[in-house]
């Protein structure tokens, strides 16, 4: 039933207070916290608004604050948003659907041309348009930096940076203390239902007249299956140029969220010895670097020890392997039997056991074996993303196994920040009603709930329970 509209709204942060709403579901502990349009049901676009935007050196630990084309040091408004669809992952600009209000569709970004940037099909502006990268990205640090080494991996479940933090014990993830705490590591990572579009990642939960909090959204890897959400495919690595890419990777258990990494490959790999020289995908690979992003953290990441003391980075590659957790053959849906490759490793150590190529096979029958795997399994899934980032890693990653690198932290180049930061959950408060099945979201305005403390509720017609504290709009 409609009700009329009040003209006050006071969104309530996560705390105990009194107040009512409609939906009664069980709080999920592993809470999620970001923040739509108070009051609005329209979804907020973190990169117009001057307050939920962390582009001053205030909002941003190590920032300059400084205009630098493609760092985190400035922030291009319309960066992360389709004038269709800015939710959707893999929406292709010009496809039917409205503007967004708040979105930067009708915004023109920083630049000396007045003209929006190209879109990609992800909603987002093309990389190109970032401009250069920071000649820091490409500078040789081997002289001064500590050695580490990556594993591979792409489960498709919603990243651990999603989720908001429990208690203020927890470092790890974002903060819900304050909408600077929050905002202060980008806030939580972006996420998506089976279909690629961005859904919340989190909305209020389980509110009766003694609680009101949040709850985040379900991961597919857990019951909820195609109804829960998924890591966005645009997420994928992608190549800059021939010697500099951009991806996102699973740390240590104490690793950060939203902390951005430089990688120097040095031709070697973790398990070499003697007898076990570098393979010819490593001597490749050597010299070329990599730039990551923490939107995720696995307590089976590895922390440093003896020739390698800066650890393990599980890097994020569409056919790298489903791990403990599998959500990607749910929403790749190839049927019973599909190929995935290996658990842990995928598609490249697959390769390996195949007679073809072997444990000492070339380089080209590495590359081929692992594309022609990519195209089996993403090749018809109407998700480009996927496939881009597979081929991404026998093409530009020569399918290195296991390589080790040179690493530094730097500031996190644009391109990553806006693909990484929700565009739903821009501040830690949110209205969003919880829905308990994603799989139907196809964008646009999302149902939302307006409470307000015990007391609080505006004395107007149609209140015959202001202590209630809760209504639809």
């Amino acid at each position: 039933m409609k009700r009329k509209m009040f003209k006050t709204i006071i969104v309530a942060g996560a705390v105990a207070m009194i107040c009512a709403c409609g939906d009664d579901a069980t709080l999920d502990k592993a809470t999620d916290p970001v923040g739509n349009n108070p009051g609005t049901g329209e979804i907020d676009n973190p990169i117009n608004s001057s307050d939920a935007t962390p582009a001053s050196s205030d909002a941003v630990p190590g920032s300059s604050g400084s205009v630098n084309p493609g760092s985190s040091g400035t922030v291009n408004p319309g960066s992360s948003a389709n004038p269709d669809n800015p939710t959707s992952s893999n929406a292709v600009p010009g496809s039917s659907g409205s503007v967004v209000p708040g979105s930067s569709a009708d915004v023109v970004p920083e630049s000396s041309s007045s003209n929006e940037p190209e879109l990609d099909a992800s909603g987002f502006p093309t990389l190109d348009s970032y401009g250069p990268p920071p000649a820091e990205y490409t500078k040789d640090i081997s002289a001064t930096a500590k050695r580490g080494w990556n594993t591979r991996y792409w489960d498709a479940c919603k990243p651990h940076c999603s989720w908001i933090a429990e208690s203020e014990n927890d470092k790890t993830r974002a903060s819900m203390t304050s909408k600077e705490a929050y905002l202060s590591t980008y806030g939580t990572a972006r996420n998506c239902n089976i279909h690629d579009v961005e859904v919340p990642t989190f909305t209020l939960g389980n509110v009766t007249k003694s609680w009101f909090g949040y709850e985040g959204t379900r991961s597919a890897c857990g019951d909820e299956k195609e109804k829960g959400v998924f890591t966005c495919t645009d997420m994928a690595p992608i190549a800059v140029n021939d010697t500099l890419a951009y991806a996102y990777v699973a740390g240590t258990a104490d690793s950060r969220c939203g902390k951005c990494y430089h990688l120097q490959y040095d031709g070697h790999f973790k398990d070499e010895f003697e007898q076990n020289p570098p393979k010819a995908t490593h001597k490749a690979l050597k010299g070329k670097h990599l730039v990551v992003m923490a939107s995720n953290i696995g307590n089976d990441v590895a922390s440093g020890n003896g020739n390698l003391p800066a650890g393990q980075f599980d890097l994020m590659v569409p056919g790298g392997g489903v791990g403990a957790f599998d959500a990607l053959s749910t929403q790749v849906n190839k049927g019973a039997g599909f190929n995935w490759g290996a658990g842990f490793g995928g598609f490249l150590t697959e390769c390996q056991k195949n007679t073809n190529c072997g444990t000492e096979g070339s380089l080209e029958c590495y590359q081929t074996c692992v594309k022609d795997m990519c195209d089996a399994a993403f090749a018809d899934g109407g998700l480009p993303n996927l496939l881009r980032g597979c081929h991404w890693f026998a093409d530009w990653y020569m399918a290195a196994d296991n390589p080790t690198y040179y690493i530094e932290e730097v500031e996190c180049p644009q391109y990553l920040i806006d693909h990484y930061s929700s565009r739903i959950n821009t501040t830690n408060e949110t209205n969003i009603k919880k829905v308990t099945d994603w799989s139907t979201y196809e964008g646009g305005v999302l149902d939302t709930l307006h409470c307000w403390k015990a007391g609080e509720a505006p004395q107007e017609e149609g209140w015959v329970n202001p202590s209630a504290g809760c209504m639809n709009p």
